[in-house]
């Protein structure tokens, strides 16, 4: 352990009370509620509750009043505690981040081959997202609409009587400045694969015919599901720029597992990142109105809005609960990677089966998630650098506040978060003279299933 993380640095516990995305979501959650059917509901269709739900969980991560974990050095006896995190997706960047780092690892270790792929963007005209936005139901056929022509694409490639193409799918439905713009990413296989699961390399061609191929798909869907009618398609069909757009990028060979595996990561991103946003509060503002200046990520370029038309315009890129943003296709389908699984062909994907620790100590391994995230080590103790380690998770109302009140970080009356959430301040271990607890360990939080989408997974019991 000391030796993998020897470079590392101490890590602190993050503080997501006092970051300024937390502070506009706290300023405006409630005023975006009341305001959304006079304000918003025209643009961005009607409010779902779910979004609150979201919102509250986020607003509790990292709170201590609601549990968390006792981490104890074995050698100096110095311990500190991390509380829980929200666990939400899109919403919460860091929570989401786990995921991202996540998915990845799961991508490149238990599904893709070791072949070569390629990443593929299929986006649509603005005159069609609005139907996206309002219906979100709809995501998943564009996906399907994708699949369908990509496949043939890559199919046509090869002389083969039964080619088999892969491909993982993720749907991104915002733009650089959150404005609505569902398109797919894709990592799909530089050819297609044999009877003997040898992949036979497709030669490149244009992608102008493609590109015609998904417009007419998109079309027949959105027709079949009664967002548009015949006249519409014949206007957008003479449009001199069709709206549409594919994109191919260079293959990826299986030895650059590196740059595979930030692919992964980047396709199933947040729709924001914290460090490119600055808020500033309607007591600061000149004109007394909230605003929010954020930069893109792409463009570079710094735009300012209105808080609460920033965070409306945010929640709608908040998937509904149970909705997958991310789809196996073909050979690296649900179905054919279980029923390879089975007859014991699929030992050139790397398994955890076959690695040096079990698949649930894999699961279990917040710690290396954390290490790629913040390039810190949350296990390395900050006194005598020894090894720390999880001794306890504290979910009992009453044990939290003993410990609480023992630590003199219990404020009745007051729900702002404790004041541990000092810059590299840790909390000292309870003194032995202290009240005894009743402290149990939970390995039940830790179960996650194999066969899921990244979105669907349970994650750790994350305490960052």
């Amino acid at each position: 352990m000391l030796t993998a993380f020897s470079r590392a640095e101490v890590y602190t516990p993050r503080s997501p009370h006092k970051n300024q995305y937390y502070r506009c979501v706290e300023a405006h959650f409630e005023e975006l509620e009341g305001t959304w059917e006079d304000r918003y509901q025209k643009e961005y269709g009607y409010w779902r509750p779910y979004v609150l739900d979201i919102i509250y969980k986020y607003l509790d991560c990292g709170d201590l009043y609601l549990g968390f974990a006792r981490v104890k050095c074995d050698d100096c006896n110095h311990e500190y505690l991390l509380p829980f995190s929200c666990k939400r997706r899109h919403f919460c960047p860091s929570c989401h981040q786990k995921r991202v780092v996540e998915f990845g690892e799961f991508l490149c270790g238990e599904v893709l081959k070791q072949v070569p792929h390629r990443q593929w963007v299929f986006s649509i005209p603005k005159r069609l997202r609005l139907y996206f936005m309002y219906d979100r139901s709809l995501l998943a056929k564009l996906s399907r609409c994708a699949w369908k022509v990509l496949s043939v694409y890559l199919k046509q490639g090869v002389s083969l009587d039964d080619p088999k193409p892969g491909a993982v799918i993720a749907v991104q439905t915002f733009g650089d400045f959150l404005n609505s713009n569902p398109h797919l990413h894709i990592i799909a296989t530089d050819g297609c694969f044999d009877q003997d699961d040898g992949l036979w390399l497709g030669p490149y061609r244009t992608l102008q015919s493609l590109e015609g191929l998904f417009r007419l798909e998109v079309f027949n869907m959105l027709k079949k599901e009664g967002k548009i009618t015949d006249l519409i398609i014949e206007n957008m069909m003479g449009w001199h720029h069709s709206g549409f757009n594919v994109y191919c990028g260079e293959s990826i060979w299986p030895s650059d597992q590196e740059r595979i595996e930030k692919l992964a990561q980047y396709i199933v991103r947040a729709p924001i990142a914290q460090e490119r946003l600055l808020y500033i509060p309607a007591s600061e503002s000149n004109d007394g109105v909230a605003r929010v200046i954020y930069k893109g990520k792409n463009s570079g370029v710094r735009e300012t809005f209105v808080a609460l038309d920033w965070l409306a315009c945010l929640v709608t890129h908040i998937p509904n609960r149970g909705e997958q943003h991310v789809r196996y296709y073909g050979y690296y389908s649900n179905k054919s990677r279980g029923m390879r699984k089975k007859t014991e062909i699929d030992n050139q994907v790397p398994s955890l089966v076959n690695s040096d620790i079990s698949k649930k100590a894999f699961r279990r391994n917040w710690v290396r998630l954390i290490q790629k995230v913040y390039h810190a080590d949350p296990l390395l103790c900050p006194k005598c650098n020894g090894c720390m380690r999880i001794i306890s998770f504290i979910k009992d109302e009453e044990t939290i506040k003993k410990i609480l009140l023992h630590l003199d970080l219990w404020m009745p009356g007051n729900h702002d978060p404790p004041n541990l959430y000092q810059e590299h301040q840790y909390i000292p271990a309870p003194k032995p003279s202290g009240p005894s607890y009743d402290i149990t360990h939970d390995d039940s939080i830790f179960q996650m299933p194999y066969e899921d989408e990244y979105s669907q997974l349970t994650p750790y019991e994350d305490c960052i």
